[in-house]
């Protein structure tokens, strides 16, 4: 006689999603996603499917920085329209009720263009599995993480940085590429150890235990992540970088930031999306990252999600230059250069 025991899955734990079919359990979180347009899915459209041997588009990076730059200067030239109009800065109340409501629009239009390309060009791994989709226990979470990452990193930045005396006339441009590609660098060696201890250390993985069971991931998982974790990725990782860089002597002023936070958003969320396109984190700086093999693209954050685990691989999120470094990148499947078709550009609509 024996007795059988089971393993009970923590409720909190399941990724089914089956919300976007039954309404009667919508709220007013399941009503911003679908009145916002933040599937990265769209059910009415057939979605084209892809084996591992078919070639695989390139993105034309100019286009990325030219789409990142634009919506990043609409705030900029809002900021300085009223200015002239006033004859005075704006209040910091002011500021951060621009750039935070920026930051959130920038995110919105860049979900509505990923789903666009994503019914062209199809997914990665898609011959063997969908996009996951936001879980029925997660959907109030993710809606709040992806708030608090556009409002606490502008909340941060407005409060170290931002200065009355300081217009979007004073940006020091000859900086800015610089800016650019070395926030890009900084950001990812602290995210690096960070999200690596956070693998392989026993009682960190608990926090990051949850961003993981998703295999599959869309943009919006990207905030599927226990507070601690988020608090990490939102505030102490860009405060770390931007320290790092201000000894080294960079300016890093407000309206620099800005424009730098769009980069890595944009690679946060692009990262995340499974597009299967080659190309993914830009920088300034890509171009000398290439000579070396140390490029992100997007599979390299898709492997890291469809099978790392406790111990993992491509643990960067905006290059692949310390997973190079200390021997931790993950052979590429459908991104190696000989299934790269660089013939068929793929270039980033601005609208």
């Amino acid at each position: 006689m024996f007795t059988q025991t089971t393993t009970t899955r923590n409720p909190a734990d399941s990724m089914v999603s089956t919300w976007r079919h039954d309404r009667s359990q919508w709220n007013t979180y399941h009503w911003m996603i679908e009145l916002l347009g933040l599937h990265l899915i769209d059910f009415d459209a057939e979605v084209p499917i892809f084996s591992k041997k078919d070639k695989i588009p390139a993105i034309r990076e100019w286009t990325v920085h030219l789409w990142i730059l634009l919506h990043a200067a609409i705030p900029l030239a809002i900021h300085h329209a009223y200015t002239i109009y006033t004859g005075q800065n704006m209040h910091l109340i002011g500021a951060f009720a621009l750039y935070s409501s920026a930051f959130k629009l920038n995110g919105i239009h860049e979900m509505h263009i990923m789903r666009r390309l994503g019914q062209v060009y199809g997914f990665l791994d898609g011959d063997k599995h969908p996009r996951d989709e936001i879980p029925d226990v997660g959907v109030g979470k993710v809606i709040r993480e992806l708030i608090s990452t556009s409002t606490l990193r502008m909340v941060m930045a407005i409060f170290l940085t931002y200065q009355p005396g300081e217009t979007p006339t004073s940006l020091e441009w000859k900086w800015l590429p610089l800016e650019i590609g070395l926030y890009s660098i900084t950001v990812d060696f602290w995210f690096y150890w960070y999200h690596r201890m956070m693998h392989s250390v026993g009682p960190l993985w608990k926090f990051h235990r949850r961003h993981h069971l998703t295999k599959h991931p869309n943009p919006l998982l990207s905030a599927y992540a226990d507070h601690e974790q988020e608090f990490m990725d939102i505030t102490g990782i860009p405060l770390l970088a931007y320290t790092t860089l201000k000894i080294i002597g960079l300016p890093m002023g407000f309206y620099g930031w800005w424009i730098c936070f769009q980069y890595i958003a944009f690679s946060e969320f692009i990262g995340h999306s499974g597009l299967r396109l080659h190309g993914g984190a830009p920088s300034t700086v890509n171009w000398l990252l290439e000579i070396f093999d140390a490029e992100l693209v997007i599979e390299d954050h898709d492997l890291h999600h469809r099978y790392g685990w406790r111990k993992s691989h491509n643990y960067g999120k905006q290059t692949r230059l310390w997973d190079s470094i200390f021997g931790t990148c993950h052979e590429r499947i459908e991104s190696v250069k000989e299934n790269v078709d660089y013939t068929n550009r793929v270039t980033m609509p601005l609208l």
